[in-house]
């Protein structure tokens, strides 16, 4: 029975992931709140609730077990895009975005985990890259497909797509009920909570290379999601805005792509090469298509996500390989904690700027700095490869 989790992973990731408001959502934010900055807002609030529940949600799926964690992951997922849909002033956006961040800190580390342990009890983790890979483009594919979607719909109505993306969260909220519970959690974690949680943070401090994996990790989401949500924006200067659910559509299609194949890219070239030439890659398509932005750039940007699939599965992959089973869910979760905390402020951050100096010269200041990346990736490829 436990070979089942595969499956309804497999389908509550695309149905999480199907939201129908991905490419207009800043803009729907925006025109809500009237400010770019607002609008950026929301996803800060967004992080900064993710932040806050981080932890104690990667601490409740360690004693609770896995199944229980990714219920009340799913019912705050349905909450959460209700308000939106619902918003007419910031103050409700923030209550959304609120539950969205609570909904993420649920998902962030327990679903993982409960692919790790489903696979250990099966005596297969051999694959668990490949299967990693191949379930997180379930995401991408429900990304896609609800962008095209979406861009078509909003034409109408901005409201009418939020609306929409209510109903895939109900679907994973019914497939929730149905996972099994891995063997490993049967019997409870006896140690109390803040013994848990410090047994975790000691694990990094042993380990260099774990470390600098988190920091590459923490750094590439927070500015990686930051230029994610703001790209429509600077689509829109180059294409009509119906056209906006195509662009975002090619993005995921590319990053479902990777994400299908990483397992084996990842064998073959071994995860460490593989997310040094994803940072060289994707720096230089930005620093030429944002910087000289024509009517290719959306095209040509979207191929990054093609890299970001690989990348994130290997990176992915390295760290579980760093966590301790028994804390396997609180590490990850406490690297999730890190990375929402930076995208709050950097997010807010850079709409600001973008207030200021505009869309196009604010993506270019998140492409420079993520160059921090790649030069974590140099240091760990030249002393741990």
């Amino acid at each position: 029975m436990i070979k089942r989790n595969i499956t309804l992973l497999r389908w509550h990731n695309f149905f999480l992931d199907f939201r129908l408001y991905g490419p207009i959502a800043l803009i729907y934010f925006a025109q809500v709140t009237g400010s770019w900055a607002l609008g950026m807002a929301v996803f800060s609030i967004a992080a900064l609730s993710n932040v806050l529940f981080e932890i104690p949600t990667g601490i409740l799926s360690d004693f609770v077990g896995r199944k229980k964690t990714i219920i009340l992951g799913s019912l705050a997922s349905v909450f959460a895009i209700s308000t939106y849909a619902l918003a007419n002033s910031f103050a409700i956006l923030a209550l959304g975005a609120i539950f969205e961040g609570l909904a993420s800190s649920f998902f962030s580390g327990n679903n993982d985990a409960l692919l790790y342990d489903t696979l250990k009890e099966q005596k297969k983790l051999g694959i668990f890259s490949d299967t990693l890979g191949k379930l997180s483009s379930m995401f991408q594919a429900g990304l896609g497909i609800s962008a095209l979607i979406g861009g078509f719909i909003a034409g109408y109505s901005l409201q009418l797509v939020m609306i929409a993306s209510i109903v895939p969260q109900l679907i994973c909220l019914f497939i929730s009920f149905w996972f099994i519970e891995p063997k490993v959690h049967t019997d409870k974690i006896s140690e109390n909570i803040f013994s848990h949680l410090k047994e975790s943070i000691s694990a990094f401090r042993k380990s260099a290379k774990l470390r600098k994996l988190s920091l590459a990790n923490i750094l590439g989401y927070g500015i990686g999601e930051t230029n994610h949500q703001f790209m429509p924006v600077f689509i829109a200067l180059l294409w009509p805005i119906w056209a906006l659910g195509i662009a975002r559509s090619l993005a995921h299609l590319f990053a479902f792509i990777g994400f299908y194949f990483s397992g084996k890219i990842i064998k073959k070239f071994k995860p460490l090469k593989i997310l040094f030439g994803q940072q060289i890659l994707e720096k230089i398509i930005g620093l030429i298509f944002i910087g000289f932005p024509n009517i290719l750039s959306p095209f040509m940007l979207s191929l990054n996500s093609l890299f970001f699939g690989i990348g994130t599965v290997a990176n992915k992959t390295l760290l579980h390989k760093e966590f301790t089973d028994r804390q396997r869910a609180t590490m990850d979760s406490l690297n999730s904690f890190a990375g929402s905390l930076f995208f709050a402020l950097f997010a807010f951050t850079i709409g600001l700027i973008a207030d200021n100096i505009g869309p196009t010269n604010a993506l270019l200041i998140c492409v420079v700095l993520s160059i921090s990346v790649l030069l974590i990736y140099w240091n760990l490829f030249k002393k741990h490869s």
